[in-house]
């Protein structure tokens, strides 16, 4: 089994706003064109984290009837990990292989694109699989359960990234053609450019 994780929690303080509500251009918001792309991709369960926005966002997920389980983070200014710590910590006990991660600032990632993945930690076996164009590395990533302890230790401060390089043979980078996976929605201006069309009103 194989679940999907969507961290949402942070305070979105150079967008000004919830990025995982913002319109996505195709009628959706970025949560749920990541919890579309995921279903399509098999990923089950779905979990979306939130934190700052946990109102906003747990209010979205029951208009619209997502298919996400809502996990809080109390405290995300602790970092994007402390965030995933508390998706782990959610999925303890249930039968999980592996989980595929993304911050909600991602949302132009295909569902083959996540498929591509998956397919590739179970043929590899190995710990992480990423995406990876040109030397850069992209989103989401594929941690495998044997992973799970070591990023609930980890030091928040640092993040998974201290965990994924602590032993390259362990990771396994997957060329993808998607301009999705490496393209990040941080400010107005990354709003404009990949959306195409200024970030609406509030």
């Amino acid at each position: 089994m194989v679940g999907g994780i969507i961290l949402a929690a942070g305070a979105s303080s150079r967008m000004g706003r919830a990025k995982a509500l913002l319109p996505s251009g195709d009628g959706r918001t970025f949560l749920e064109r990541l919890a579309s792309a995921f279903t399509e991709a098999g990923l089950d369960p779905l979990l979306a984290v939130a934190g700052v926005h946990a109102g906003e966002i747990a209010a979205l997920v029951r208009a619209k009837s997502l298919p996400l389980e809502l996990v809080v983070n109390p405290r995300p200014e602790r970092g994007q990990l402390s965030s995933l710590v508390a998706a782990l910590d959610a999925l303890a006990g249930r039968a999980i292989d592996a989980v595929v991660v993304t911050p909600v600032d991602h949302p132009f990632v295909s569902a083959e694109t996540v498929r591509g993945l998956v397919e590739a930690w179970r043929k590899s076996g190995a710990m992480v699989v990423r995406p990876e164009r040109d030397g850069r590395h992209g989103h989401p990533v594929v941690f495998a359960a044997a992973l799970f302890d070591e990023l609930r230790g980890g030091d928040l401060a640092a993040g998974a990234r201290i965990v994924i390089a602590r032993d390259p043979a362990r990771v396994l980078d997957v060329p993808v053609a998607d301009a999705g996976a490496f393209e990040d929605i941080d400010t107005p201006g990354d709003y404009r450019r990949l959306v195409g069309e200024p970030l609406p009103p509030r």
